[in-house]
């Protein structure tokens, strides 16, 4: 199993740092230990040393696995414990005598911290201050191995992507437009699970929920797509698997046509490819996410797509938006949407964000074009690979 090395050594007199939970989606944990566990478990950092607190379940394979400098037997403790007590101690107790043993009796922790886990320590002395903000802010910077990691999760990605394209080929034409494979109507379920199992047989975690959206339904970005596919319309393909071995994922976006694209729709999907290349072109160290979007919304709507609501009512009700109206890229790495926010970001060499634009008009049709850029410092290394075909 892949683990993830800490980017820095722990600094002797930082503060305390403790989290408690999971680590299958927990990502704070997973970077900080590189360890797989199912059930919470307690992690600290304190007097330049890292720690683990451990069930029996997990204990031994945490020795061999886990990227700390101590790993603690939670049933080890807790007969020890008992023994002063001359009871059964609570979880809380053991997590406490663990923790100041170690110098974290007043530790940070994430924002998201359980308030009632919290409330539970505090009665045992353990005063935790969240973090605001990232609590683990080095994730943002990708390591080489890290850079790797995810240069395998794009991989995966497109194993998906090209068995939708080779099984949208291999679709025909039946009436009414609506697309047929093998015996039957080709919808967008029947191509989500072909795409998911491709990717599970690739070593990916599917999403279970890839978007397959087809004609209207592409208008609204976040729609998983339904039913039958239909040929002559924009099909919107957005993939986002976790790798099973490492934790990392994978995230991209195609827009396609199976059959013959129309002119109105063939130049909606090259504007929007111009917008996402203005866009990476713009990558580099210390460049400012922000602009970079606002040139891009500024260039989509003078190539005749602003941004806004359409069929509003008198009353101000009703209406739907049109153009381009979610952000130009997220954060990716152990999340699938991480921190920093592209929007709010000034980039630096290292970071991992995805790249996304898309343009959305009701009547139309929807497209994005997506891939997967690393900041480098003087512009951006693509880690995708994957064609962009229009009409398939």
């Amino acid at each position: 199993m892949a683990t993830t090395p800490r980017t820095k050594p722990v600094q002797k007199k930082a503060p305390a740092r403790l989290i408690i939970s999971e680590s299958e989606s927990g990502a704070d944990m997973l970077h900080a230990t590189g360890f797989r566990a199912p059930d919470p478990f307690v992690y600290l950092e304190s007097r330049g040393r890292t720690a683990i607190l451990l069930s029996d379940l997990e204990f031994d394979r945490g020795r061999r696995q886990a990227n700390v400098d101590e790993v603690v037997s939670q049933s080890e403790l807790s007969a020890g414990l008992e023994r002063s007590l001359g009871r059964k101690p609570s979880p809380a107790e053991v997590t406490a005598r663990f923790l100041k043993s170690r110098g974290g009796s007043r530790p940070l922790v994430p924002a998201d911290f359980p308030l009632g886990l919290a409330r539970e320590l505090a009665e045992q002395g353990i005063i935790v201050s969240p973090v605001e903000g990232m609590f683990r802010p080095e994730r943002q910077i990708k390591s080489a191995e890290e850079i790797r990691l995810m240069t395998i999760a794009t991989r995966i990605t497109e194993q998906g992507m090209q068995r939708a394209f080779e099984v949208l080929r291999a679709s025909s034409i039946g009436p009414r437009n609506i697309l047929r494979w093998g015996s039957n109507i080709l919808t967008a379920e029947r191509l989500r699970i072909e795409i998911e199992s491709t990717i599970l047989r690739a070593g990916g975690i599917p999403a279970g929920n890839s978007i397959v959206a087809c004609g209207e339904q592409a208008c609204d970005p976040h729609e998983r797509g339904h039913g039958p596919l239909k040929a002559h319309q924009l099909i919107i393909l957005d993939l986002f698997p976790r790798a099973a071995a490492s934790g990392y994922y994978g995230d991209l976006t195609r827009t396609v046509v199976r059959g013959k694209a129309s002119e109105e729709q063939t130049h909606l999907w090259e504007i929007c490819l111009l917008g996402q290349k203005l866009a990476l072109g713009s990558l580099r160290s210390g460049a400012d996410g922000g602009k970079i979007h606002g040139t891009v919304t500024q260039f989509f709507a003078d190539n005749g797509y602003p941004t806004e609501r359409i069929g509003v009512g008198k009353d101000g009700s009703g209406g739907r938006w049109s153009g381009f109206f979610h952000g130009t890229g997220h954060g990716l790495g152990l999340e699938l949407h991480e921190a920093p926010r592209f929007g709010a970001a000034k980039l630096k060499a290292g970071q991992i964000f995805t790249i996304e634009p898309g343009l959305y008009i009701p009547g139309v049709g929807g497209v994005r074009h997506e891939d997967v850029a690393l900041i480098t410092k003087t512009g951006h290394k693509l880690l995708s690979c994957c064609p962009k075909p229009l009409e398939l």
